[in-house]
């Protein structure tokens, strides 16, 4: 009996290291298939970023009502005080993320938006100083100072006269790292209350219904559209965000939250090598040490958590306001997202 539980206890893991491992890939190769829809095929941000949160929203809200409990995606609307906080996480924490991650790879590439994305933790780190809900300790300081390191090598290559990368996808990298230390601190009540699913799909479909009045997924040639676009749209709604998203989630099931969010930093590392092969953009040496700086940095973050002061009051404080690697595993834009 023992040899079975432990057999079954094995084979949940490894099922578990599956879908994060897959989970994490599909959100970084989405990023590369999403530039080459943007720079190749001509399709615009506003109209992508839309059809892929309504989309992916509304699939997550069906697997919660098929798979869990069906009566959470109801229930999250009957309280003001849940309904109130989840329409400003859908426009200021998704549909920020994902516009802002979208963005930078359309002027940029789906690599270097994926790593700035990587600066949220950092970004969450002086937002709980400045709070004073945690104190700046040896690990912090290494954590910044591989964070500035990389992104000196990632965006100039090394030089000291010129940007490897062109600013407007710098400002909306940055940007998407803003929204995502926003995303990861702000769904934590909601998520305390209610399973990720239910909180992100509708989160998605808000942002998606948002975005309609600016630019209406409807208002598209679709005739206009090749095989080839249909089976890209397709991978970066279904794969590189719905099932990314599911799978990642659900390896919480039989992993650890730090080994998940280890795992997870496979996302970088498959958004910068589909890049660079598949698209064949050029990558500097030097911005190949960034990236080892920016998921060295992720690494560390993952192995434990900040110190908070001393006081009673003061760990309370930091207590609500949990851990900021533990949510961002499991609210990833990258994914992350999810990216």
């Amino acid at each position: 009996m023992l040899e079975v539980i432990l057999l079954r206890g094995k084979q949940s893991r490894l099922t578990g290291f599956l879908l994060v491992i897959i989970g994490a890939s599909c959100w970084g190769i989405g990023g590369a298939v999403s530039q080459r829809l943007f720079q190749e095929h001509g399709v615009s941000v506003d109209w992508l970023v839309t059809v892929r949160l309504l989309t992916a929203g509304i699939l997550l809200l069906v697997i919660q009502s098929l798979l869990k409990d069906r009566s959470q995606a109801a229930a999250i609307w009957k309280s003001r005080q849940t309904a109130v906080p989840l329409v400003i996480f859908g426009l200021l924490g998704m549909l920020a993320v994902q516009y802002t991650y979208m963005a930078s790879i359309n002027h940029g590439n789906a690599a270097v938006a994926t790593l700035l994305q990587y600066l949220a933790p950092v970004m969450i780190i002086f937002y709980l100083l400045i709070r004073r809900l945690t104190v700046l300790n040896g690990k912090d300081m290494i954590t910044v100072t591989l964070a500035l390191t990389g992104c000196f090598f990632l965006l100039t290559n090394g030089s000291l006269s010129a940007l490897a990368v062109p600013p407007p996808a710098i400002i909306w990298g940055v940007l998407s790292g803003a929204a995502l230390a926003f995303y990861t601190l702000y769904a934590i009540p909601l998520l305390r209350q209610f399973d990720s699913l239910v909180v992100v799909g509708w989160a998605m479909v808000i942002g998606g219904a948002f975005l309609s009045f600016v630019h209406p997924p409807w208002e598209v040639n679709l005739t206009a559209f090749t095989g080839e676009m249909y089976a890209y749209l397709i991978f970066v709604v279904i794969f590189g965000t719905m099932l990314a998203f599911w799978f990642y989630i659900e390896s919480l099931q039989s992993l650890k939250p730090q080994e998940t969010s280890l795992l997870g930093s496979l996302e970088p590392l498959s958004a910068v090598f589909t890049v660079v092969l598949w698209l064949g953009e050029p990558f500097g040496g030097f911005q190949w040490m960034g990236t080892v700086c920016i998921i060295a940095m992720t690494f560390l973050l993952t192995s434990g958590e900040h110190t908070p002061r001393s006081s009673k009051n003061q760990t309370a404080r930091l207590h609500k306001n949990n851990n900021s690697d533990k949510s961002l595993s499991k609210n990833r834009k990258h994914f992350p997202n999810e990216n």
